[in-house]
């Protein structure tokens, strides 16, 4: 859909007014399981740097992909959790931001066509591996790590932006504005959603608590916050209740 100059895709928010949206599981440990070799990264200075096998091993990310539709997902998260400038700066390659995001999402998207019934892409922001609010890194440096790897996953056609696993607020709001100015760029507009780890002690590792969370998040105009990783459904229950009774907007639980 075409709004004034801007390409809108309202299909996501649609569907999740009137059901459930189920999501898949770890890509890391579909990813291990394969048994990745130096070869497969291409070179021994890349081991591990998962995101290389979006261009190295097509097959095996969009295996994994196909293997949580078919299991009843009804949404994939892309193969770029630590695709961002700063993350891949680690490995000599940040200049490849753009195009391994690109690739991830078009991958996830080749796979999701394929399907008769719905199937969403979500174009996966992990934190990253610097924190704003313990001054490991800049503003600047952060809002440009994340708007190259946002550009390539909206220039894939991902349904909505998942900013996930987040632990620090001053990352929430560097990353939420850097896919606005995203969109804005590029002219497009996708939901952004906001996935908050909360650890044992009750609090986001730099001791934030679900509530100041919320107010912070809420205010940043999101469609949809969540907790994601860190626990298990167990010690998620009480944090998720109070998100469901106090958040306005959508949900969402991805425990460990």
């Amino acid at each position: 859909m075409i709004k004034g100059n801007l390409h809108v895709k309202p299909e996501l928010s649609l569907f999740m007014k009137q059901k459930l949206l189920v999501l898949d599981g770890a890509m890391g440990t579909q990813i291990f399981a394969r048994d990745p070799t130096v070869d497969d990264y291409g070179g021994a200075y890349f081991e591990g740097c998962v995101e290389l096998l979006n261009v190295n091993r097509k097959q095996w990310i969009q295996e994994i992909h196909q293997s949580y539709f078919s299991a009843g997902a009804d949404a994939v998260e892309t193969n770029t959790f630590g695709c961002n400038e700063i993350v891949l700066s680690e490995f000599g390659i940040p200049e490849r931001t753009f195009e391994l995001n690109l690739a991830a999402a078009v991958l996830a998207r080749e796979v999701a066509r394929g399907y008769d019934t719905p199937k969403y892409v979500l174009g996966s922001v992990g934190p990253g591996t610097k924190l704003l609010t313990l001054l490991q890194v800049d503003y600047l440096t952060l809002f440009k790590s994340y708007f190259s790897q946002i550009r390539g996953l909206l220039a894939g056609d991902v349904d909505a932006i998942l900013i996930e696993t987040s632990q620090d607020l001053g990352q929430i709001k560097t990353a939420v504005r850097a896919a606005r100015a995203a969109m804005k760029e590029m002219q497009v507009v996708r939901p952004i959603w906001v996935q908050i780890t909360i650890e044992t002690t009750g609090t986001m590792l730099v001791g934030t608590d679900v509530a100041a969370a919320l107010t912070t998040i809420e205010a940043l105009g999101v469609q949809l916050m969540g907790l994601n990783c860190a626990t298990g459904p167990d010690e998620m229950r009480q944090h998720l209740a109070f998100l469901s009774q106090a958040a306005p907007f959508a949900i969402s639980c991805l425990p460990n």
